[in-house]
């Protein structure tokens, strides 16, 4: 391996987490070392809490996507915080983030600190770190609806493109505009014009962002083994612009992407909201073994499928960013059997990244013993055990 790809591949984790009013935790400290953390305790004692919190290191809503008054713990003030020391390749960093009990519920309510300063954006965070998950939730991302895979895609894309956020929000807000206008049965010509020019700009961008990840992660999935634990998948899109954008400028896409809103305002305006645009796409998997639509192979396969693209994707992470993702990993041993468990820990020690699993039996992670941090987790509290 070069000097290049090694720090390419140097680890950024978090070594100090403190938790204050967050769910069921009322104070909690936590030092932690590099590589794999394995957190077990009973249904409900706050293991997915504490990965809640991790990912709350990350812009958006966290693991759980909860409303910000939810996360704070009951009986508290209504405001919880979370301070982090990231330690990666180019130093050390504390992040703060949460809300006072006086905030209102909502993005706008979270505020961020880098060093002690505020930070311009939730997106700062991302210039130190990079956090992916699995979660149970997503078991049902195939068979499920498009806009769970959409969410599942953008959070891919957010990972190595950190303005894909803001652009996101700033489409969504331009569509909320026009829905209105449409809803009002307005007739303003020059402001739907205004609003369609934005959301042309800001709807390609986000294709075009979303056909680069797939482009991306495509290569970074045929690189897994074609008989391996976890098999490889065949990805792509499904919408217009994202097809578009492949094949023409996207000057060009934005046009016709401008002039498809204008000329489709009556049949949106019976609609009573907008029928075209990255909105309404999708994330398209097949099984590529046995060359199959994920949403047909059994819960096995799409968990399989499910760990090979988000292990797929850490690796193209740590290379496209030169940070290692912090991966959360919620209740995932149990969903594998013996040798899947033993092919997914050691891919993640040759990912040299910090993992967070959880799990009601430590001894479904008792072949990392000696490799791992053990600890327990008992209804707000967490003791370091020296194993299962």
């Amino acid at each position: 391996m070069t000097a290049d790809a090694k720090q390419l591949r140097q680890q950024s984790y978090l070594s100090k987490l403190t938790l204050t009013n967050f769910r069921n935790y009322a104070a909690l400290s936590l030092d932690l070392a590099p590589g794999a953390v394995v957190l077990s305790g009973d249904n409900g004692a706050g293991k997915t809490n504490l990965l809640e919190a991790i990912s709350f290191l990350t812009p958006g809503r966290g693991l759980r996507r909860a409303p910000y008054a939810d996360v704070a713990r009951e009986g508290g003030d209504g405001g919880f915080a979370l301070h982090a020391r990231i330690e990666g390749p180019e130093g050390e960093v504390e992040i703060g983030t949460g809300m006072s009990g006086g905030d209102a519920a909502g993005e706008g309510g979270r505020k961020v600190r880098i060093n002690g300063a505020p930070a311009r954006s939730a997106e700062d965070m991302l210039e130190w770190l990079r956090v992916v998950w699995l979660t149970p939730a997503m078991d049902g991302l195939f068979p499920g609806p498009a806009a769970d895979r959409r969410r599942f895609l953008d959070r891919l894309v957010l990972a190595i493109d950190p303005g894909h956020g803001q652009r996101a929000l700033d489409y969504e807000k331009a569509m909320r505009g026009r829905n209105r206008l449409l809803t009002e049965g307005s007739r303003d010509g020059a402001w739907f014009d205004a609003i369609e020019m934005q959301m042309a700009e800001t709807g390609v961008a986000i294709a075009a962002a979303r056909a680069e990840l797939v482009r991306l992660l495509a290569a970074m999935i045929d690189r897994l083994p074609g008989s391996g634990p976890f098999p490889q998948a065949d990805i792509s899109l499904s919408g217009d612009l994202e097809s578009e954008v492949a094949v023409a400028p996207a000057v060009d896409v934005e046009e016709r992407f401008r002039h498809a809103l204008a000329n489709g305002r009556e049949r949106d305006r019976a609609a009573g909201r907008t029928l075209d645009g990255p909105h309404r796409s999708d994330l398209v998997v097949r099984h590529r073994p046995k060359s199959m639509p994920a949403e047909l192979c059994s819960t096995g396969e799409q968990k399989a499928l499910l760990v090979a693209i988000v292990l797929s994707h850490a690796r193209l992470t740590g290379e496209m960013s030169g940070l290692t993702p912090i991966l959360l990993l919620d209740e995932i041993a149990a969903h594998l059997d013996a040798g899947r468990r033993a092919a997914l820990f050691s891919i993640l020690e040759e990912l040299n990244c910090q993992a967070f699993m959880t799990g009601t039996d430590a001894a479904l992670f008792s072949s990392l013993a000696g490799r791992a941090q053990f600890l327990t987790v008992d209804h707000g509290s967490v003791e370091r055990t020296t194993g299962f």
